[in-house]
């Protein structure tokens, strides 16, 4: 096998913080070997435009294990095998590039690749490993949605985001004897709704995974009231559904993008506002989950995720994705990674819990 000299980073899909503590960790690791690392701006577009790679060295990654977001830039429209062109007509259709980004690689001089994302960026790097290329997966995606890994970085801090916002929702609600719906991110998967709003005592929790009855929702809601307890907290995964309903999404007007959840709060309160004499508000967290300082756990599963990418590499494990195995960091194919979402196990102990507490699941 040749010798390692050089690898390449990149940063797919939406940011999540712990994404520079990861880039400082493989630079650091790898440097300590000898290795030069470049740092492919933008997901996959900087190996289609030079002029966006970086080397990256031990200056370049000084004190940035604490920042949010990613010193490289990320996009979640950049997949190689489907890349975006514009036809002189303004429609949009997509092309494969796939066989661009190998030829960069091999033009760069780059042994190995560390990608880090979430399923989306994954997959890609599961397609590019099947046509040749020797890549190394890191998870990443605040929605804790990744298989075969206990959990993925970024999930914490984002529910610890969520859960300060549902403490600080308390005082007015109960200030005004309202009901306060928040929407959470989470796209398929409740695993940010069902931990923070457990957390912060939500009295209403609606996750994709358990389709809601809206009269169940109102009679928890009612049932608050009636004890003198005059206010509620609802808190909603974006992904969250009616028993005879369908998702709510966000129209995009640009062509060919992929559908964006959002919407459901506004819904929820409408008919709660309808259907009971309160008074309802809602809250979108939106992209507040995505962003600032990682906490403490979230940089410790990042740096160490990191570090398990370059021995992954060291010891060419490649077509491999890093994954927390308690109390190891083990590398797992990357086809399992993404075969396909974890979603919230409906005889876990968490659901269990919030029935427990009283805490309504809308079912």
């Amino acid at each position: 096998m040749s010798e390692i000299r050089r690898i390449a980073l990149s940063t797919g899909g939406g940011d999540a913080p712990g994404l520079n503590a990861v880039i400082r960790a493989i630079v650091l690791a790898a440097t300590r070997r000898g290795w030069e690392v470049l740092g492919v701006r933008k997901g996959f577009g900087g190996l289609l435009n030079d002029d966006t790679i970086l080397r990256l060295d031990v200056e370049a990654v000084r004190g940035i294990t604490h920042l949010g977001g990613t010193i490289l830039g990320t996009t979640n429209r950049g997949n190689p095998f489907e890349w975006p062109v514009t036809q002189p007509d303004g429609t949009l259709t997509t092309t494969d590039r796939s066989d661009e980004v190998l030829q960069a690689v091999d033009r760069l001089g780059i042994d190995a690749m560390i990608m880090i994302g979430g399923d989306g960026t994954l997959r890609i790097a599961q397609g590019l490993a099947l046509k040749g290329l020797p890549v190394v997966g890191v998870p990443k995606t605040i929605d804790n949605d990744l298989a075969v890994t206990q959990v993925t970085f970024g999930f914490h801090t984002a529910v610890q985001t969520a859960t300060d916002a549902i403490d600080k929702l308390h005082s007015t609600a109960e200030s005004h004897e309202r009901v306060m719906v928040v929407e959470v991110m989470g796209r398929n998967t409740g695993w940010i709704a069902l931990h923070s709003g457990i957390s912060g005592t939500a009295d209403v929790i609606l996750i994709p995974e358990i389709p809601y009855d809206i009269d169940r929702v109102l009679e928890k809601i009612t049932s608050r009231y009636t004890i003198g307890r005059n206010f509620a907290i609802v808190v909603a995964a974006e992904g969250a559904l009616p028993a005879d309903g369908t998702e709510v999404l966000v129209e995009d007007a640009k062509p060919g993008a992929a559908k964006r959840y959002g919407g459901i709060a506004e819904q929820l309160g409408r008919v709660i506002a309808e259907r009971t004499p309160h008074e309802v508000r809602t809250l979108v967290l939106g992209h507040l989950q995505r962003g600032g300082s990682p906490i403490t756990y979230d940089r410790l599963v990042a740096l160490r995720f990191g570090a398990a990418a370059v021995r992954c590499v060291e010891q060419r494990q490649f077509g491999t994705m890093v994954a927390l195995h308690p109390p190891d960091i083990k590398a797992v194919p990357l086809e399992d990674a993404v075969r396909q979402i974890k979603t919230v196990p409906l005889d876990s102990d968490t659901v269990q819990t919030a029935r427990d507490l009283g805490i309504s699941l809308g079912d």
